[in-house]
This record gives C-alpha cells, sequence and structure tokens, in this order.
C-alpha cells in the first residue's frame, strides 16, 4: 500500500535570495535518488516559507521494487577446467551469491563468450532508508555561505531547529546530527502556536494556515500579488510590477498583509529611478503610478503579519522612507551644483584594479578603444568621444555612491542638465546595458560602441593580468560580460570579426610579462565557449554549432546566421548521404593543401568531370557566400554529390604516381575549402 510522506526542515529565518534554487536542488536531488533506490511515488512537492522547507511525497512505496540485475563473469574459456568442473575464476564468481554453477549462462560479449548470472534484489522498507536520503539531500544542498552551529558538523544556509517526519500516521523516528524528528511542528514567528501536532500529512497544511503560516509558495505569492493590486486600486492607481521584488517579498514573509504609505509630494522632483531605486531595492516597496504612468506620492509593501496595529507600521515604513528620500534629495541637488565633467577627474581616486589602474584610467583606454572601433565598423561620430569621457563620471557623484544601482541612470541625467548633447547623455546610460540576462541593448550607435568598448576592455584587461575565471568563480563578471559583448554584436549585427576587436583592445595593454599570443588565445576559447553555450541554449544542435563554429575568421552575428540555417536545414531535409559523402572528402584531404589542379595528369573521365562540375558553381558559392545565402550554397554545393562519388568510385586517390595522387588531392581539397567556408560537415555527427 503506498503512503503519503511529509518531511519538514525547520529552520532559522533563511535568507530570500537562497530559497528558490534550494528548492529546485532538493526536489532534483529526491527525483534522481529515489530513481536510483527504485523507489515509486506519484508526485514530490516542495513547499517553503523563510521559516521551513517541506517535502511531501504522495503515494510513495512502502518497499523498494524488487530488481533483477544481470552480473558479467569470467570468459567462458576460464570458466571450467580440463574436467569441465567449475573453475576458481567462476567459483569466486559466484561467491557469496547464492547461485549455483547450474544456474549460470554464456553471452557473446565482443568476440568472447562470458558467464552471466541473474540476480533477484528484494526491496527494502522505504522507511528504513528516509534518514539516508534526506540526511544526503541536506548534505548535498550548497549556499554561497552556509554555517556550522551547536557543535555540529553538518552546514546549513541558518541552523536547523527540528524536522517532521509522517507517513501517513505514522511518525518516523531518527535523527540527523542529534535533531531528532518528530510531529511536532511551529506556527509563524509571533501569531501563531510554537507546538502544533501534526496527526497526518493531509491536515498540515490546514493547520498552518490556523497558524498564520500559508505554506504554499505560489499560492502565497498570488495572494500577496492580488492584496497589491486591490490597494493600488483603492487609490486610485496601478501597482508598478516587479517580478523580482515579488519573489523576494514572497520568501521573505510567512503570513502576507499589504498596506500602503505615502511620502512627501516634494520628493517628486527627483529623477522617477531615484525614487524607486530606494523603495524597490532598499525597502522592498512597490511603486505606485497614476493613468499616465507616473509616479504617485504612495507605495505598496507587505507585513509578515496580520493588520494589527497596521497604522503603526504604516508610520514606521513611511519614516524609514522619508529619511531614504531625503538623503537622496540633498544628494540630488548637491550633484547638480557642478557640471557632470568636473566629476571625471575624481575617477582617478576609484581604483579599478591594482594592475588596471583606476577608473580614469579604463576610462582614457575606454576613448581610444571606442574611437577604433567606430573606425572598425566604419561610423563618424563626433561626439562619441565625449561620450567616452563622460561615460563614468557619475561614479563619484554621492547619488551614485549612496545608490550605485543609479550607475548611468544618474550620469544620463546629469549629462542633460549640464547641456551636453543628447547622443552623449543617452549613450552614457547605454554603455551599461545589458545588466543582465534579457535586459534591453544599447540602441544608438555611440551607446553600442561604448557598451562593447567598456565589457572588451575589462575582460582583455583582467586576462592580460593573469585573471580568468575558474569553475564557479567569476568575482568580476567576466562571462556575463563576454555574453554582453556577443548579444551586442549578434543583436545588432555589427559585421566586425570579435578576434579583431580583442585584438583592439589588448593594444591598451603593454605588461611586461604578458604574452600577448597566449592571452589571445585564451580569450578566443572563452568566447568560444561563450558563443557555444548561447546557440545551444537557442536548441540549435551542438553538432551543428561544431561544424560552423570558427571564431577567429569570423563574427558573431555571421555565425548566429550560419548556425540558424545549418541547424533548419539539417533538421528538415535528409541530408545524412551528402553529409557522409563530404565527410569523406573532408577526411581524405585534411592533410592536403588546396592548389591548381593539372587537367593534363587526369587519368579517368570522372576527375574531368568532378573538376568541371565543381568550376561550374564555385564562383556562385563563393556569391552565395558574400550574401550570406548559406542554405543556397550548401544545396548548390551538394549538386556536385553524383560526381564525387562516381570520382571516389571509379579512381584510387592515393595513386602510386605522386604527381597524379597530389592532383587528385589537390581537388578534392580546394573542393573541401569552399564548402568549410560554408560549414565543417563533417562534424555532423547524425542527420
Amino acid at each position: 500500500m503506498n503512503k503519503k510522506l511529509l518531511f519538514e526542515i525547520g529552520t532559522e529565518e533563511i535568507p530570500a535570495r537562497f530559497i528558490a534554487k534550494t528548492k529546485a536542488d532538493m526536489k532534483g536531488y529526491l527525483e534522481k535518488t529515489l530513481k536510483e533506490l527504485h523507489i515509486e511515488y506519484k508526485s514530490i512537492e516542495l513547499k517553503c516559507t523563510p521559516r521551513r522547507f517541506v517535502v511531501v511525497i504522495d503515494e510513495l512505496a512502502e518497499n523498494q521494487a524488487t530488481v533483477e540485475e544481470e552480473l558479467k563473469g569470467p570468459a567462458k574459456k576460464i570458466a571450467f577446467d580440463e574436467n569441465n568442473n567449475p573453475s576458481k575464476a567462476l567459483l569466486g564468481f559466484l561467491k557469496g551469491k547464492d547461485i549455483s554453477p547450474e544456474e549460470v549462462y554464456f553471452k557473446t560479449v565482443g568476440k568472447d563468450e562470458y558467464a552471466h548470472i541473474k540476480l533477484t534484489k528484494e526491496g527494502q522498507a522505504v522507511k528504513g532508508l528516509l534518514k539516508d536520503i534526506f540526511e544526503g539531500m541536506i548534505k548535498s544542498t550548497t549556499f554561497p555561505k552556509s554555517m556550522r552551529w551547536g557543535g555540529k558538523n553538518i552546514r546549513f544556509v541558518r541552523p536547523i531547529r527540528y524536522f517532521v517526519c509522517l507517513m501517513d500516521e505514522e511518525v518516523i523516528d531518527f535523527e540527523i546530527e542529534g535533531i531528532k524528528t518528530g510531529n511536532i511542528t511551529k506556527g509563524h514567528r509571533f501569531l501563531g502556536s510554537s507546538e502544533i501536532v501534526i496527526n497526518t500529512p493531509d491536515e498540515y497544511e490546514a493547520k498552518l494556515k490556523e497558524n498564520f503560516v500559508i505554506l504554499d509558495d505560489e499560492q502565497r505569492k498570488a495572494l500577496i500579488l492580488e492584496q497589491c493590486k486591490a490597494v493600488a486600486d483603492s487609490l486610485g492607481g496601478t501597482l508598478m510590477m516587479d517580478e523580482d521584488l515579488l519573489e523576494e517579498v514572497n520568501y521573505i514573509v510567512e503570513y502576507p498583509t499589504a498596506f500602503y504609505g505615502e511620502f512627501d509630494e516634494s520628493y517628486l522632483s527627483l529623477p522617477k529611478e531615484a525614487i524607486i531605486t530606494p523603495m524597490k531595492e532598499h525597502q522592498r516597496y512597490f511603486p505606485v503610478l497614476d493613468a499616465d504612468g507616473k509616479l504617485l506620492n504612495k507605495f505598496i509593501t507587505v507585513r509578515n503579519g496580520d493588520s494589527y496595529a497596521i497604522d503603526n507600521v504604516k508610520r514606521g515604513n513611511e519614516k524609514v522612507l522619508d529619511a531614504r528620500l531625503s538623503d537622496a534629495l540633498f544628494f540630488y541637488h548637491e550633484d547638480t551644483k557642478k557640471p557632470l565633467e568636473a566629476y571625471v577627474e575624481r575617477l582617478d581616486t576609484i581604483v579599478f584594479q591594482q594592475k588596471l589602474g583606476t577608473i580614469l584610467d579604463k576610462t582614457k583606454r575606454i576613448q581610444n578603444l571606442s574611437e577604433k572601433i567606430a573606425k572598425a565598423l566604419a561610423l563618424t561620430l563626433p561626439n562619441l568621444d565625449r561620450a567616452a569621457y563622460l561615460s563614468k563620471a557619475d561614479l563619484t557623484t554621492a547619488m551614485v555612491f549612496e545608490f550605485t544601482e543609479l550607475q548611468g541612470i544618474m550620469g544620463r541625467y546629469y549629462a542633460n542638465l549640464s547641456n551636453e548633447p543628447s547622443e552623449v547623455a543617452e549613450a552614457i546610460y547605454e554603455h551599461y546595458l545589458p545588466r543582465f540576462a534579457g535586459d534591453e541593448l544599447p540602441s544608438t550607435n555611440e551607446g553600442i560602441i561604448l557598451a562593447l568598448s567598456d565589457r572588451l576592455d575589462s575582460v582583455a584587461g583582467f586576462f592580460a593580468i593573469g585573471i580568468q575565471p575558474t569553475g564557479s568563480q567569476d568575482p568580476y563578471a567576466l562571462r556575463r560580460q563576454a555574453l554582453g559583448i556577443l548579444n551586442i554584436m549578434m543583436e545588432k549585427k555589427l559585421d566586425v570579426r570579435l578576434f579583431d576587436l580583442l585584438d583592439l583592445a589588448l593594444e591598451n595593454f603593454d605588461f611586461e610579462d604578458m604574452d600577448k599570443q597566449s592571452v589571445k588565445s585564451d580569450l578566443m576559447s572563452f568566447f568560444e565557449l561563450r558563443l557555444k553555450n548561447l546557440f545551444t541554449d537557442m536548441g540549435i544542435r551542438y553538432d551543428v554549432v561544431d561544424a560552423i563554429i570558427n571564431i577567429e575568421d569570423s563574427n558573431p552575428f555571421d555565425l548566429l546566421i550560419r548556425a540558424k540555417d545549418l541547424d533548419a536545414w539539417v533538421k528538415n531535409n535528409s541530408v545524412t548521404e551528402a553529409l557522409q559523402t563530404f565527410s569523406r572528402i573532408s577526411n581524405i584531404s585534411k592533410e592536403a593543401i588546396a592548389g591548381k589542379v593539372d587537367e593534363a595528369l587526369f587519368a579517368h573521365d570522372s576527375e574531368a568531370k568532378l573538376n568541371t562540375a565543381y568550376n561550374s558553381i564555385k564562383a556562385e558559392v563563393e556569391a552565395m557566400l558574400a550574401r550570406r545565402e548559406y542554405v543556397k550554397a550548401l544545396e548548390l554545393l551538394i549538386s556536385i554529390k553524383d560526381s564525387v562519388d562516381a570520382f571516389f568510385d571509379s579512381v584510387m586517390i592515393m595513386d602510386e604516381n605522386m604527381d597524379i595522387r597530389a592532383n587528385r588531392l589537390a581537388m578534392l581539397s580546394n573542393i573541401r575549402t569552399t564548402m568549410e567556408s560554408v560549414a565543417d560537415l563533417s562534424k555532423i555527427v547524425n542527420a
């Protein structure tokens, strides 16, 4: 009979940012482990609050499934002695398995026959395995920061205070690091009972709700959103929705109650981001907008509790926000007493990296690199140098010093107030884009070039001094910056080689112990891996990616077109035979050198026919490549397949006559070179 299992890990308050990932990790661990242990179940649910992780497994089998496994033993030739009695090798294989020699059977594996037996493994009672399963789950869960407590060896993000473990009505007794399981849980820290007896898993969630805990995170999240929207409606406004903020608020409350607060209208004279940032990032408040999308002097926040004395809570929140906005207004007034350019020289007081200098040094490198990239893109941008010069200036302003999230945003405001050209102001903001996966990209030419220059300078600079990401460690966010470079180049269709841009960036660095060629090689490998990951994330086949990835001789925009075209072509066409033919060309001619073919050395009609067929399409294929018509180029190349097959069927490539051999290899190498200018079809493993 199947049972319902409840397992709760009761903890101290867990930081919201860790909960969603931990929930997913725990569920993944359980699914994998139960499968490995042959334990059947209907479903696994993980539900979380800031003070608990809860596992509910529905229709969990009481016993592991009985498993029959086949074991391979010694080869038949050594399984019996000269008298046809079981040998020591065979008896040693059977030892301890309760299997007689008569039950042994033989199967061919490779070229020889081997002894095999079948073992039936009876399943154990699942409740006896639960301690190891859940202890393994806890120990396998990792956090950026974890702790030990109370002399225990186990590590977790916050101290674990109790466990609940029930299979239907039965309490499953075990302990992990001295913490015993039971059937007593806790309600809300202030509103609920500290001892709630749970008799069955089915009553658990309802009893928690009676004690002011909404256990289901999705239900709690929906309730928060519903309450916040209702409050916004009551104010005649609209909730400024933010999924990340909603997720965070969801994991800092167990029993949500939304309410609103107000702030002085005079603060609305601030740039809207200077109001929204302290609201969202520092206080976890939702802004409220009017019908025109402008900020109201209202905010909505969520209390972890009921509505008791809510007016006092409201006043407290208003007071905290007022202090934040008062500071912001003061900083804004102080910052705007001087033009933006007055802040540039102060960048010399901010160290970017010890070996790479100050932010002012970086600014000068960005100016230099931006000019070179503009030239490479054949763009004339009169305001580019000014934008580069001012790009980091707002980092020394009081507003950005206090609210670092406003870098670039305040730079744009201050540039406009300083009467800088609009292109300069916009580029200052845009050069930080994209800030995260899925973020907007820069839209102006100045913004695009500055965004590339800033990131290229950082990635090339750190590689130049020997600092590269390793494993999960990437303290300077070089992977994210590399992805930003690639996304900009692809989405903005920049027709320039990444290799050339990195070359330009490295011109700004000349350290004594720097091996420039080695640094370039490391950079190209680094970007190639990022690009491969981007393409496979788009659903492009890994072998197609391998076939087109020649990052040194191409550019990301071009590679994206090739990848998508070749992927669609391989998926939608029956091209197995064609791929086999062209893979054969690659394999035979990979060491050969392309060159002039001497028709006088042709010894068979098939050679002349293949040479004629290839020469008849070569110019058109090259024209198609110039127009980036890669599928058409592939199909035209494949049109000579019959001539290639006839050539292979009628001649021996490696002829004894070295001149004839070299001539045939040169012809195949010419075809291979043209083919590889589209893609290396030999890398396609299965069409």
